[in-house]
């Protein structure tokens, strides 16, 4: 049941599970209210045990600001991680971006509960699922061809516009950073709103009940974003299902199906099928085919790494490799791209210093050699894909002229 406001009137819900009274405080995550509240609340000594919502990786980046510039970068790009650290990094730089627009660090009533836990060395139960985990169940949960204006809305809103939106603000100040960022998205997209929003409240709810029974705390504060806060309380009021096998359930991937899986392998036989005909009807044909994939292919992926500003070796490496990577689904251009990069322009000292600031501006993403390594990959990849639809339809085309 709902409780009497704090002062700072942010919403409080009181309500019991088992032998635990848990009080969730709902607040806003650009708000020095709520922040306060927060604050005022955790220094209470009566509480056993704090909670927030906050992930491992998430918890890690606000203790530690500069964790991502010590990655290495060349393991990130041959493990496949630079989609990740590009949406992470992304997401970054929308926080410092709002707490230029609105003079408080988003996440600073998170922030407080931290410290307080610290310094009263009291428990901290981290309650949200791994970011990782709930980008990558987000982007298979919609369609095949709402993926990339799905990664495109959220790079483009966070680096494309010099201003944070109103809009974008207000929907900060109900739910947390993910909420605001695909906002938009999960507003319009069913499919999207279910492991972004409501799989979370589940977690959340389901890590609150496996706390209780694992260390059977009496007493509990949980501070989540307000728009979390019915959803988590609907599940600690009606979930039977027992915590571990929640979070077993929400902490996996959904398999790819079987058709996605032999997708890439299939296009691939087709356009070595297609070369095969060609060269069967005659060998200038042939060679007609193989040219147009190489210069679509290779063209469209050098023409990438040309607007994410690479070295013109990395270019040239983007020509030559994006229609050979194209027919070997395990291995991309951009991994080949990216080394190249790497290896041409390896980051300095001060890139590493200066990527929190430079990835939160849109300038700073070409002008910084690490996030300028990551755009290297993306467009890179983005121009070859491109370039085997394209190149393949020209090539049946040609065949059935």
């Amino acid at each position: 049941m709902d409780a009497d406001p704090t002062p700072h009137e942010e919403p409080v819900r009181e309500l019991v599970w088992r032998d635990c009274r848990i009080t969730l405080l709902g607040t806003a995550h650009v708000s020095t209210a709520s922040a306060d509240a927060a604050r005022n609340l955790a220094s209470d000594p009566d509480y056993d045990a704090l909670a927030v919502e906050l992930c491992a990786s998430r918890h890690r980046a606000l203790i530690d600001p500069d964790a991502l510039a010590r990655l290495d970068l060349l393991e990130v790009l041959r493990k496949g991680q630079a989609p990740m650290v590009i949406a992470t990094l992304a997401l970054g730089a929308f926080q410092q971006r709002v707490a230029e627009r609105v003079g408080i660090e988003p996440g600073a009533e998170l922030r407080a509960l931290v410290d307080e836990a610290d310094r009263s060395e009291r428990p901290l139960v981290l309650l949200d699922r791994e970011i990782g985990t709930t980008l990558r169940r987000s982007y298979r949960a919609v369609p095949f061809w709402q993926r990339l204006n799905l990664f495109g809305g959220l790079i483009g809103s966070v680096v494309s516009r010099a201003e944070v939106d109103p809009e974008e603000i207000e929907r900060l100040k109900q739910g947390d950073v993910l909420d605001s960022a695909f906002g938009e998205f999960a507003a319009e997209a069913g499919d999207l709103y279910q492991p972004l929003i409501d799989e979370r409240d589940r977690y959340m709810a389901a890590r609150l009940r496996e706390a209780i029974e694992t260390h059977g705390y009496r007493r509990m504060l949980a501070v989540v974003g307000a728009g979390h806060l019915a959803g988590v309380s609907r599940y600690l009021d009606e979930e039977r299902t027992p915590p571990a096998t929640v979070l077993a359930e929400l902490d996996s991937l959904p398999p790819r199906s079987r058709w996605w899986r032999h997708w890439p392998w299939l296009i691939t036989a087709l356009v070595l099928l297609g070369f095969g005909i060609g060269f069967a009807r005659s060998p200038e044909l042939g060679w007609t085919l193989v040219g147009d994939w190489v210069l679509i292919n290779g063209g469209l992926s050098a023409l990438g790494a040309l607007l994410a500003a690479a070295h013109p070796y990395t270019i040239v490496a983007a020509f030559a490799a994006a229609p050979l990577t194209s027919l070997n689904p395990t291995v991309g251009a951009g991994m080949v791209t990216g080394i190249v990069e790497l290896l041409m322009r390896r980051p300095t000292v001060a890139d590493f210093g200066s990527l929190r600031h430079m990835a939160a501006h849109a300038g700073g993403w070409w002008r910084n050699r690490i996030t300028r390594v990551l755009l290297v990959f993306l467009f890179s990849t983005l121009g070859s894909a491109a370039g085997t639809w394209i190149a393949g339809f020209r090539i049946a085309g040609r065949l059935a002229g």
